[in-house]
C-alpha cells in the first residue's frame, strides 16, 4: 500500500508552485492548516469519508465550515483533491506544503573563494545573482586562494562554479590530452 505522504506530495508541489508564483504562500498555508484542522473534527471526518456524498458536497461541507479562509483557488484545489478521492490526504498535503515553503524561504550559504580579496560591491552582485538562482535568501562569505592565479569559484550548498585561472588551465589541459 502507497504512504498517505506519497500520495500527498503532488498535491502539496502543486499547490506550493502554484501559490508560489501567485504570490500567496502564507494564505495558502493558512487555508490548508485551517482546512486540515477542520478536517481532523471526527464530525467532519464522517461528512469527508461518506461515500454517499459527492466530491461537491464534500467540499461543500469544508467551505461552510472555513467561511472566508477559504479562496476560490483554495476552494478548487480542495474540489480536486475530492474529485481523486484525496481530500482525506489534507493533513499530508498541509504539511507538505509546509515543508516546501520552509524550504524555500530557507538561506543558502555562499562562498567565494578567489585569488584575491574580493570588494563588497562585487561580493553584493555575486549575492545578487545568486539569490535570483536560487529564489533564496543568500548568506555569503569570502575567502583568498593564491593558488586559483585569477577569477573566483563559487560554492552555494552542492552547486560549484569554478571560474578560476586555474580551472579553466585544468580544464583545457583535460581537452588536449587524449
Amino acid at each position: 500500500m502507497i504512504e498517505p505522504r506519497t500520495l500527498a506530495r503532488p498535491y502539496a508541489r502543486a499547490a506550493f508552485e502554484f501559490s508560489r508564483h501567485a504570490g500567496t504562500l502564507d494564505g495558502w498555508l493558512e487555508a490548508l492548516n485551517i482546512a486540515s484542522a477542520v478536517s481532523r473534527e471526527p464530525s467532519m471526518r464522517a461528512v469527508l469519508s461518506d461515500p454517499a456524498k459527492t466530491a461537491e458536497q464534500r467540499v461543500d461541507a469544508l467551505a461552510t465550515v472555513l467561511g472566508d479562509a477559504l479562496s476560490k483557488e483554495v476552494r478548487g484545489f480542495l474540489g480536486i483533491m475530492a474529485a481523486n478521492g484525496r481530500l482525506g490526504l489534507i493533513d499530508e498535503t498541509a504539511s507538505l506544503f509546509a515543508e516546501l515553503k520552509a524550504a524555500q524561504e530557507a538561506s543558502i550559504d555562499v562562498l567565494v573563494t578567489s585569488a584575491f580579496a574580493v570588494g563588497e560591491a562585487e561580493l553584493k552582485e555575486i549575492s545578487d545573482a545568486m539569490s535570483r538562482r536560487f529564489e533564496r535568501t543568500v548568506s555569503i562569505t569570502s575567502e583568498t586562494d593564491s593558488a586559483l592565479l585569477g577569477g573566483a569559484v563559487i560554492r552555494a550548498g552542492d552547486v560549484v562554479i569554478d571560474g578560476s585561472v586555474r580551472g579553466r588551465l585544468n580544464k583545457l589541459a583535460g581537452t588536449l590530452t587524449p
